[in-house]
């Protein structure tokens, strides 16, 4: 399928668009230097907005970078990003996957933070033939929670990130230093990732199961709930000396303070997504302190930009002195999927067919910012992993500090503090 035919023909109706995949029709004007057009989607506002704080500073960078364009088969092509805000919301990412589709006629899209933002996008993809490269949501409620078959999995749309194996992984090894007692409250919202996470086979509760724990959940939950006093109270009931889960920012800030009314105090608290960002943690105020988290990335992450040569820790710094904030964890892999963006359209036999970009996609070997992505090595169809640890939030200094306490998966990434227990 070539660009020089377009491949889409924008379908008027919501419904029409976000089910039907385009219609070929009108050819594509060039300008006299060819352009690649990227498309870019995440929750710049809503309750995931924490994993887009970083966007305006990446895009940013990453436009300077390249200013210069990028050069394929000896033709330089300028790159035009367009990027465009989900809400937070899976129908509003498919919009919008849609719009950057269907009307902006992007080469390829690109989309991070949750199956929220990265589900919706990548079936728009998928349905349309565009080439998609998505990140920042486990592999599982990307793939499974997409309808992914093991042996077949998707044509146009790839993702790199962490699985749960590795973030159940890093948990225990935590856990494992905490001498606590191993009966362990569940907080599973009923929504993609707690869907996932919660799963009885292939999320928590089996492994933690095998490992000796004894998982409480009293039932999944609704997102943006205002009142948790069952859980809380069937934590109390069980003895729960810790919890885990998966959580939105908004409803662990409500978890949270209702267990302080309600007199339930556990030793270990590990949640999934809500307690990634310092933002959040800073929100907390006191109660932020000690609470612990899986570590996708981090300035002492021993990896470079495969763009500019720049450490983790020049990264991290570079956007703290820019903007006064604390570094966050999403710098990292927003960076990288521009990475891998510039080194596909370097590498493509022919950017102007879907099919060779996706080829090249498919057979990235590349050491990013976040690690080595390799569609070559990974667990199952469509999908590469990146590296794992677990980290607490500790206060030093009146200013949080987010300390690597388990590392054993990933013992290159360094540790920078030792687990201590909730007061």
């Amino acid at each position: 399928m070539s660009k020089n035919v377009s491949r889409r023909h924008f379908l008027k109706g919501a419904a029409a668009t976000l089910a039907t995949p385009a219609i070929l029709s009108h050819t594509r004007a060039y300008a006299a230097d060819p352009v690649i057009k990227i498309g870019h989607v995440s929750p710049r506002t809503g309750p995931l907005a924490g994993f887009a704080e970083a966007d305006d500073y990446v895009l940013a960078a990453i436009e300077e970078i390249f200013a210069a364009g990028i050069s394929n088969n000896g033709k330089q092509y300028r790159v035009e990003i367009i990027s465009k805000d989900s809400q937070s919301n899976p129908n509003r990412a498919a919009e919008v996957a849609a719009d950057l589709i269907l009307r902006d006629e992007v080469d390829i899209i690109v989309a991070a933070s949750t199956p929220d933002t990265v589900n919706p996008v990548s079936d728009q993809a998928e349905a349309n033939e565009v080439p998609c490269i998505t990140t920042d949501c486990p592999w599982q409620p990307y793939f499974f929670g997409r309808q992914g078959v093991p042996g077949e999995g998707f044509e146009s749309t790839y993702h790199f990130f962490w699985g749960l194996e590795d973030v159940i992984g890093a948990f225990l090894d935590m856990w494992g230093q905490s001498g606590v007692t191993k009966t362990i409250g569940g907080l599973f919202p009923n929504d993609a990732d707690g869907n996932a996470w919660g799963d009885k086979q292939n999320g928590l509760p089996k492994p933690l199961a095998e490992a000796g724990y004894n998982l409480v959940v009293p039932g999944q939950y609704q997102p943006l709930t205002d009142d948790f006093s069952s859980q809380i109270s069937a934590f109390k009931e069980a003895g729960c000396e810790m919890v885990t889960g998966n959580m939105i920012p908004p409803d662990f800030a409500t978890f949270w303070s209702q267990s302080a009314q309600q007199g339930f105090n556990p030793k270990v608290v590990t949640i999934g997504k809500a307690l990634l960002f310092p933002s959040v943690i800073e929100s907390l105020g006191d109660r932020g302190d000690g609470l612990s988290s899986e570590v996708w990335w981090s300035p002492n992450h021993p990896f470079a930009s495969s763009l500019t040569n720049a450490s983790a820790r020049q990264l991290a710094d570079g956007y703290s002195q820019a903007t006064g904030r604390p570094w966050t964890q999403p710098i990292g892999f927003k960076h990288a999927l521009f990475e891998v963006v510039a080194d596909v359209i370097s590498r493509a036999e022919d950017l102007d067919d879907p099919s060779a970009i996706v080829k090249a996609i498919a057979s990235t070997k590349l050491d990013t910012i976040v690690g080595p992505v390799d569609w070559a090595n990974g667990p199952i169809n469509n999908v590469t992993k990146t590296p794992l640890v677990a980290g607490q939030w500790q206060r030093e200094n009146g200013n949080y500090d987010l300390k690597i306490v388990a590392n054993t998966a990933a013992p290159d990434i360094p540790l920078t503090g030792e687990l201590k227990l909730l007061a």
